[in-house]
C-alpha cells in the first residue's frame, strides 16, 4: 500500500485485453484468488479507455468481492483502493480479507484492479536487466529505457497512456460501484489510494457514505520528492535506537556509521557478489550510495524491516553485505508495482509541479539527497505523457463527508503534516497519529478495529487511545536475534 516505495529499471510490456465483458452490467462469477482458500466472487467490466470516446477503445476491469460474512450484512460495502500508483488491488486480497476480517462481517469488500495494473490491462514491469546493477548510476539511461518501454506497448497496443490517470481511475470505480447496484459505499484507501479517495470525494461525493485515508497524499502536494521525509524517519530511527536499552551500547552513533559508509560510496562504490535473499544465488553488483540509500529508504516503511537497520549499516561498514541484500529482497523478483501506470499518474499529475525550489530543498538531506526526484524526472522524460491541463486536479479536497484520517510518525514518505494539511479542507474529519506507527498503519496497529468502529458510526467520535498501546519494536542487535 505505500507510495512508489523504490524506484527500478524497468522494461514494461502491455498483456493484450481479455475477452469482454458487457457494459450494461457486471456479473461476478464464484471463484479462487491467489493466497485465499476460500471462494469468492469475480468478475470482468467494461469501460471506455478515452470516457470522451465511449465508442472507441475499452479496457477489461477486474473486480473481485468479498461477500460479508453475517446474513445481516449492511447495503454499503467498502471500495479498497490500492496504493503505489501503480498495486494492483486484487493481489493484495488475502491481506485485505485478513485485515478487515471484523468490517468483513457485515459489509462486501470490494477490490478493483486500477487501469493498468493486475488484470486491468496491466502495463506491467519486470524488474529489468541484472547488468544494469554492474553500472554506475548516471550511466543507466532511465530516459531511455522509459521511452523504449513505452513504445513497446504501444506496438502491442493501440493505447493512449493520457487516460491513465487518477480522475479516470475514479470513473471506474464508480461505475463498478454502480454497476453492482451500490447506491452509496465506504472506501478505504492507503498511500496513493488516499489520493485516490480524495478525487473521488471531489467527483463523486453523492455515491459516497464514510472515507477512511491511511497515510495521507492531499492532491495538493507532489508526490516523488521524498528526500527530506526519508531524512526525517531515519533520524527517528536513529533516536529510537539510542534511546532503547542496549541499542546505542551495540551499535553507537548508527547514523554517523551510515553516513561515513554513504561517504565511502561516493567517492567509490563497491562492485561485490550478492547472495539472493530469496534463491541464495549470486549476483554481482555494483553497490552505490544510491542504490545502498533506496534499499534502506524502503526499510524504513515498515516497523518490520526497521527494526533490522541498526545490524543492517553496522554489518555493510564491516564488510558483510548479507544483511543489506536481505532487506533489498529478491532480485529474482518481479516489482509489485506496474510502472506503466505509476509513470503515466505521476508524469502527468505530480513531477511537472516539482518546481526547482522544491527539488533543492528536498535534495538537502544527507541521507539519500535528491536521487529518487532526479530518477522519476528521468523517466518522465521518456515517457509520452502531457502534463494535465489546468491546476483544478493539484487544488485541495474540499469535502464534508465523514473521514478518518491515519498516519505513522515513523512514516518515510507521507508524514503526519500531510493528514493535518488535508484535514485543514475537510471539516467532518478525525486525524490519528500513530507514534510508533510506519507507513499505511491498518496493516502493523489497531487502526483496523477503529476503522471497524469508524465505519459502523461515521459521525461519532472515534477512540484512539488503542494506538498509545502500539509498542516500539526492539532493534534487532545481532545475526542471532538478539534483542527481539
Amino acid at each position: 500500500m505505500s507510495i512508489v516505495a523504490a524506484t527500478a529499471l524497468v522494461v514494461l510490456h502491455a498483456a493484450s485485453n481479455s475477452a469482454m465483458a458487457s457494459n450494461q452490467r457486471l456479473v461476478m462469477e464464484p471463484c479462487h484468488v491467489q493466497g485465499l482458500a476460500e471462494q469468492v466472487e469475480c468478475g470482468f467490466y467494461t469501460v471506455p479507455e478515452n470516457y470522451a470516446e465511449p465508442q472507441g477503445r475499452t479496457l477489461d476491469l477486474y473486480v473481485v468481492r468479498l461477500p460479508a460474512v453475517s446474513s445481516g450484512r449492511t447495503s454499503d460495502p467498502v471500495f479498497f483502493l490500492a496504493g503505489g500508483p501503480g498495486q494492483a488491488a486484487t493481489e493484495l486480497t488475502s491481506v485485505v480479507a485478513q485485515l478487515f476480517r471484523d468490517v468483513r462481517q457485515t459489509r462486501d469488500i470490494i477490490l478493483v484492479d486500477q487501469r493498468g495494473t493486475g488484470q486491468s490491462n496491466p502495463l506491467e514491469c519486470p524488474l529489468g536487466d541484472l547488468g544494469d546493477m554492474l553500472v554506475p548510476d548516471d550511466q543507466v539511461d532511465l530516459t531511455g529505457i522509459a521511452a523504449g518501454c513505452a513504445a513497446d506497448i504501444q506496438s502491442q497496443q493501440d493505447i493512449d497512456f493520457q487516460h491513465y490517470n487518477t480522475v479516470n481511475a475514479i470513473r471506474d470505480f464508480d461505475s463498478v460501484r454502480a454497476a453492482l447496484g451500490y447506491q452509496q459505499v465506504n472506501l478505504y484507501g492507503g498511500s496513493y489510494g488516499t489520493r485516490a479517495g480524495l478525487v473521488w470525494m471531489r467527483e463523486k461525493p453523492e455515491s459516497l457514505r464514510s472515507v477512511v485515508l491511511d497515510g495521507l497524499a492531499p492532491t495538493q502536494v507532489v508526490i516523488g520528492p521524498f528526500g527530506t521525509f526519508s531524512q526525517r524517519a531515519f533520524d527517528i530511527m536513529n533516536a529510537d535506537c539510542a534511546a532503547q536499552e542496549g541499542c546505542l551500547e551495540e551499535f553507537g552513533d548508527i547514523s554517523a556509521t551510515y553516513y561515513a559508509l554513504r561517504e565511502q560510496l561516493l567517492e567509490q562504490p563497491q562492485r561485490l557478489t550478492i547472495r539472493d535473499a530469496r534463491s541464495d544465488e549470486p549476483h554481482e553488483v555494483l553497490v552505490t550510495a544510491t542504490r545502498l540509500a533506496s534499499i534502506l529508504r524502503a526499510a524504513l516503511y515498515s516497523p518490520r524491516s526497521r527494526q533490522l537497520m541498526p545490524l543492517a549499516i553496522r554489518e555493510a561498514a564491516n564488510g558483510n553485505w548479507r544483511p543489506i541484500s536481505g532487506l533489498a529482497g529478491s532480485f529474482e523478483t518481479n516489482s509489485p508495482l506496474y510502472m506503466g501506470l505509476m509513470m503515466s499518474v505521476l508524469c502527468q499529475e505530480d513531477l511537472p509541479r516539482a518546481d526547482a525550489e522544491l527539488l533543492a530543498r528536498d535534495a538537502d538531506n544527507r541521507f539519500i539527497g535528491g536521487s529518487v526526484a532526479r530518477e522519476f524526472q528521468r523517466m518522465c522524460d521518456g515517457w509520452p505523457v502531457e502534463q494535465l491541463a489546468g491546476t483544478a486536479h493539484a487544488e485541495p479536497v474540499h469535502s464534508t463527508i465523514p473521514t478518518l484520517l491515519l498516519s505513522g510518525r515513523q512514516d518515510p514518505v507521507t508524514p503526519p503534516e500531510w493528514g493535518d494539511l488535508a484535514a485543514e479542507t475537510l471539516p467532518n474529519s478525525q486525524h490519528f497519529v500513530a507514534e510508533h506507527g510506519g507507513h499505511t498503519i491498518f496493516s502493523h496497529t489497531c487502526a483496523n478495529r477503529m476503522i471497524d468502529r469508524f465505519l459502523q458510526n461515521p459521525s461519532a467520535e472515534v477512540d484512539g487511545t488503542c494506538l498509545e498501546q502500539t509498542r516500539l519494536l526492539p532493534f534487532v542487535r545481532n545475526v542471532n536475534a538478539a534483542g527481539m
